[in-house]
């Protein structure tokens, strides 16, 4: 049944994928690492990030395991074993992305003294290892449970049946890497963002110092920050995005596969299909990156980034025709709808390029409104913010209900509409996350470049290496918001497919037939109980939110104490005759990462198994529990989704207009202090509460597809 040979794309682009990383990070670490001093920092940063990972994969690791043993008791073993191995999966590509970046940092750093596309090479292929491995482990690790689980273990073995148990068990993996990535993301998001802003607060603010000066104590803990978060936390991020728009796409193709089987014609290409994209789109994203290079050293980097974009975006959408034509029967309307998700993935990308690039309006207004304090900084900000998500919204609202339109177009009878329609949005979301491979890159590039400028800055570099890595840092500023929002776009997309996924599990425990189901069921929220669960999802998104927050403002105030601290009883740290102690600053952010990251990574597991539960105990009607939960779902995604966009691109604009007042020179004066205020008030919007909602959106879907049998009768 599973024997067409663009299957074989799947397994051979993995183990590419896999191989190609392997040579770009012999290549980097092939590369000189500059001067004894730069392999100072360089290694105490090293340390710290390795240091960090292993507490913070312990305290994963314990979590994962009481909770993978609870599934498998309560719900199946198979299925609590695929959230174990997902759960490790994610952490292994977070593991990864942070392994080669600080690596990467003091190799770029030496490039910088020489030219800058050698450093824009070097740090930009350090980021695509992350990127490709990413893309990769989750291809092969979906693809391998789906595999495993339908050809053996599952009761149906072998058999059209097995398709469906294999599926449904497997999204235990997309639990377990939600579940890992979460903690991932959130941990890290609150270590960079303390070390962060109790850096610039006491650093540059107080004492007037630059970025970056060795003579601030945090300043360690703030490059060690930029690795286990944006690296480590964006990687087992993106991981679970790819694994759950998999599956959730595989299970909607496994209902048009039962019609073709219905009609004796049956065709696997509609499950496979999403797998074999995936392969695909990894494949043009490497040639994509092998693309990115300079033409001269006065060319805008981001132009080289865009370069390759552009060619990863134009080889997937060939590639997504193929299998269109070769696996969906010819159905050319799904290749549109693909490329209504490229077309979404640019546009997102242009629209928060604008909102948070220097050279456009929202961010110059934001330097502008610095002149007159922080004050009129932080209000401007977040009307900015608040303002991005009207294009996100109007782009993501147009591409499902083109997609879902278009897809209805090829139902082969009006029964299955509906169906076909969902499909349709499946295909724009495969199309959106084809280019996820070059994204991440994109985004790994950002703490690199950044840790590069720390090196160079701290190491007493000449001062035409750090303007060629500062050329890069700028870039990886707009770049990783670029992915931010690229990531939460995708987290919309692949949530309304796990909508989808999450009924059609409804109508699979009931044993009723899914078109049916589809056509007379409805979330009421007329009910009030279903109205009441609808506001608790959207609660649920502030409150996280506020947690995620309020933990960075904690452990920041403790950061600002120490670093206070040292320069009051060292007076010699500021006069360079005292070396500051960097050790305590990063315990600091440590031990305040790990402690604050445990309430909100349970929180988004606990809420709707209570809900979904308690409901069904609580009403006869047990239409009620699942309308509640359906509700639930529904708003918590459109809460998270405008919460994410508001927080990502207000702590981008934030941070942009810091700099483009720096760029004008302003250094040390009240607007530019203004400035440095808001980007500290960014800083845990744009990478900790922000980043850390594209996960939860997905997770709570996730959650619900497993505990399903719980809730459902």
């Amino acid at each position: 049944m599973l024997d067409d040979p663009l299957y074989l794309t799947i397994p051979i682009a993995g183990l590419v994928g896999l191989a190609f990383a392997g040579i770009l990070t012999w290549w980097i670490l092939r590369k000189d690492t500059g001067t004894p001093e730069m392999n100072a920092i360089s290694d105490a940063i090293r340390e710290g990030a390795m240091a960090y990972l292993a507490r913070q994969y312990k305290t994963i690791a314990i979590f994962s395991a009481i909770l993978g043993v609870l599934i498998a008791i309560g719900i199946n073993w198979l299925t609590g074993l695929a959230f174990l191995l997902g759960a490790f999966f994610s952490a292994l590509s977070g593991f990864i992305g942070m392994y080669v970046s600080v690596n990467s940092n003091i190799r770029t750093a030496s490039a910088a003294k020489r030219t800058l596309n050698e450093a824009l090479l070097t740090s930009f292929r350090g980021g695509a290892v992350s990127g490709i491995a990413v893309v990769a482990l989750s291809l092969l690790g979906v693809a391998s449970i789906f595999y495993v689980y339908q050809g053996w273990l599952v009761p149906d073995a072998g058999t059209d049946e097995g398709f469906r148990q294999a599926l449904f068990l497997g999204v235990g993996y997309a639990f377990g890497a939600s579940f890992a990535a979460l903690f991932a993301q959130l941990g890290g998001g609150i270590y960079t963002k303390a070390a962060d802003v109790g850096a610039d607060l006491v650093g540059k603010v107080e004492a007037g110092i630059p970025e970056d000066d060795p003579r601030n104590p945090a300043v360690i803990a703030d490059l060690v920050g930029d690795n286990v978060g944006d690296c480590a936390g964006r990687g087992a991020d993106l991981f679970e995005s790819t694994a759950a728009e998999n599956i959730g796409a595989m299970i909607l193709g496994l209902a048009i596969y039962a019609y073709t089987v219905s009609i004796g014609d049956p065709n696997p290409g509609w499950f496979m299909f999403p797998l074999v994209v995936r392969g695909f789109g990894l494949l043009a994203g490497l040639v994509g990156i092998m693309t990115v290079r300079l033409r001269n050293e006065n060319e805008n980097p981001m132009k080289a980034l865009n370069r390759g974009y552009y060619i990863t975006s134009i080889l997937a959408a060939i590639l997504f025709y193929v299998a269109v034509d070769q696996l969906l029967d010819g159905e050319m309307v799904f290749f549109w709808c693909g490329i209504i998700g490229i077309i979404l993935s640019i546009a997102i990308v242009y629209i928060t390029q604008y909102y948070t690039a220097g050279e456009y309006r929202p961010v110059r207004e934001i330097a502008k409104a610095s002149e007159t304090g922080p004050a009129t900084n932080i209000i401007t900000g977040i009307s900015i913010g608040m303002e991005t998500t009207a294009a996100s919204v109007i782009a993501i609202a147009a591409a499902l209900i083109g997609s879902y339109v278009l897809g209805t177009t090829a139902a082969p009878n009006g029964d299955y509409e509906f169906i076909y329609g969902l499909y349709g949005t499946a295909a724009a979301t495969m199309g959106m996350l084809t280019t996820c491979a070059f994204v991440l890159a994109e985004d790994t590039f950002g703490p690199i470049t950044d840790n590069a400028g720390g090196i160079v800055e701290m190491s007493g570099q000449p001062e035409d290496v750090r303007v060629r890595t500062d050329r890069l840092d700028a870039i990886g500023n707009t770049t990783k918001a670029l992915t931010k929002g690229y990531a939460m776009g995708a987290a919309a997309l692949a949530a309304y497919l796990l909508f989808g996924a999450f009924f059609e599990k409804v109508a699979e425990i009931r044993g009723v037939d899914l078109v049916e189901f589809y056509q007379t069921f409805q979330v009421d929220l007329m009910q009030p109980a279903v109205f009441v669960a609808a506001m608790i999802g959207a609660m649920l998104v502030y409150l996280f939110a506020s947690l995620a927050i309020r933990a960075v403002g904690k452990a920041a105030g403790n950061m600002i104490s120490e670093v206070r601290r040292q320069f009051r009883e060292k007076p010699g740290i500021l006069a360079g005759t005292e070396k500051p102690d960097y050790a305590t600053c990063v315990d600091i952010s440590t031990k305040g990462a790990l402690k604050a990251m445990i309430l909100p990574g349970i929180l988004p597991v606990v809420v709707p198994v209570v809900l979904g539960v308690g409901y069904r105990l609580a009403f006869d009607d047990n239409d009620i529990a699942v309308m509640g939960v359906g509700a639930f779902l529904m708003v918590a995604t459109i809460a998270g989704v405008l919460m994410a966009l508001f927080l990502n691109n207000a702590g981008g604009a934030w941070d942009n207009a810091k700099k483009y007042i720096e760029a004008k020179g302003l250094k040390g004066t009240p607007q530019h202090a203004a400035g440095v205020v808001g980007d500290t008030v960014g800083d845990p919007f744009k990478d900790t509460a922000g980043p850390s909602l594209h996960v939860l959106v997905k997770l709570l879907s996730t959650i619900t597809l497993v505990f399903a049998v719980l809730f459902v009768v």
